[in-house]
């Protein structure tokens, strides 16, 4: 049994609700619509089985679903002695994600995320969603029609090659003491193509640093053998279209 003495909401979403559990040990709550949670749960522990994430401490569906995780020891990378030293932070990132994308993964839950993500897309497109404000400068594209093209051209150059985070951004890595913790929010984890992560990764840098600085950094850092900067762009195509 789960010993609570405070609660507090720490939501960043609308689509669920996310509670801080504070008591002799700490624990978040995420409840969501039933169903919605199975995917995370299930990435959560394989990320914990292999010292990558939290401990997923219960899964319940019902009415709605309630995922229950022990709170990671650190801070996410949005906490001011991280964000104080950009380079490091950077650095920290791209090896980081260069030492997931290196991880086996067999019998991971999401063998496939490549297809789930060229469905989405297609779904996305035919209902009229696209977000041309998401991506300003080098990731933005002058109409919806020309990311789309970008979209039928490459998609099919991602490949499930790695086990991907889906969601690589700061609020997502617990750092404690520039030590890596574990990775958070891995609803879109599992085998996918490193490029998704990789403009994840530069992209929350630019974000959250305000700065396009970092670009390059992070990528020479990672090990610009392994990357197609085309696929980058594919990528950003996608996201504009949820």
């Amino acid at each position: 049994m789960v010993a609570v003495s405070r609660v507090y909401d720490s939501s960043s979403s609308k689509a669920a609700r996310v509670y801080r559990l504070e008591g002799r040990e700490n624990y978040y709550l995420k409840t969501a619509a039933a169903g919605t949670l199975a995917t995370e749960a299930a990435m959560t522990d394989y990320f914990w089985r292999k010292g990558l994430g939290a401990e997923v401490a219960g899964y319940l569906t019902d009415e709605k679903d309630w995922l229950l995780t022990r709170e990671l020891p650190g801070e996410d990378c949005l906490d001011a002695r991280y964000m104080e030293n950009p380079r490091r932070m950077c650095d920290t990132l791209a090896n980081l994600l260069r030492q997931l994308h290196e991880t086996p993964f067999p019998e991971c839950p999401v063998p496939d995320r490549c297809e789930t993500y060229r469905r989405k897309a297609r779904e996305n497109y035919r209902a009229g969603i696209y977000d041309e404000k998401l991506f300003p400068g080098k990731w933005g594209f002058s109409s919806r029609e020309e990311a789309w093209r970008l979209v039928r051209e490459n998609g099919e150059n991602l490949h499930p090659e790695v086990l991907l985070h889906g969601d690589y951004c700061l609020p997502n890595i617990i750092l404690n003491g520039w030590d890596f913790s574990g990775f958070i929010d891995l609803d879109c984890a599992g085998v996918g193509d490193r490029h998704i992560d990789l403009f994840w990764g530069v992209w929350t840098l630019f974000y959250n640093l305000k700065t396009n600085a970092y670009y390059d950094r992070f990528l020479d850092v990672y090990g610009r053998e392994l990357i197609e900067p085309e696929l980058l762009r594919t990528v950003a195509a996608f996201e504009v279209f949820g």
